[in-house]
């Protein structure tokens, strides 16, 4: 712990060891959290490289008061949002109908890999990976999510709502038939 606190010390000071230590420490956990809101690697590459720029461009900014990984972590969604939100300006959808699940029950879950799940989940439009992610992975509400991207609360609804019904789809053609859970409380 005193040592993490030593490292960010000498990242503020612009010690260029601490941070290629720092780096190293960081970047593969980090690299999995862009790699969730990416197209594919490249992309994932790219956000961890202007994610890392941002937390040494502000490690003076960190106050030691909740994990140093938590802080790192919220910078990456947040790159992986602004360019969320740039491609939008470029290429806007308009999503307005609201979507109603389909209810399943049984769960696939062991038979899935991490691997195969997070391609499924790269593999979804872009608007509703977002909004699986920030929704699934990083516990946001409706209202957060719809603040975070500018859109409706509706509107995050009827994308975390299409996003499932595409991964559940998507995981019935690779396995089969089974029916699968994909009730989280929306």
């Amino acid at each position: 712990m005193e040592d993490l606190k030593n490292i960010v010390e000498e990242c503020v000071s612009g010690n260029v060891r601490a941070q290629e230590t720092l780096y190293r420490m960081l970047a593969p956990k980090m690299f999995g959290v862009c790699l969730r809101y990416a197209k594919d690697t490249t992309e994932a590459e790219d956000n961890l490289q202007e994610g890392f720029i941002k937390v040494f461009t502000y490690i003076k900014n960190f106050r030691h008061e909740g994990s140093l990984e938590g802080w790192v972590r919220k910078i990456m969604v947040n790159v992986s949002l602004e360019k969320f939100r740039k491609q939008q300006m470029i290429y806007p959808v308009d999503d307005l109908n609201v979507f109603e699940p389909e209810n399943h029950s049984n769960d696939i879950i062991e038979k899935i890999t991490a691997d195969e799940l997070i391609e499924l989940i790269q593999d979804l439009p872009p608007r509703y990976r977002m909004v699986f992610n920030l929704f699934v992975m990083e516990g946001m509400s409706h209202k957060e999510i719809s603040e975070a991207m500018k859109i409706s609360e509706g509107t995050s609804k009827s994308n975390l709502a299409r996003a499932k019904d595409i991964l559940k789809r998507r995981v019935t053609e690779l396995y089969g038939e089974t029916e699968i859970n994909t009730n989280y409380s929306a």
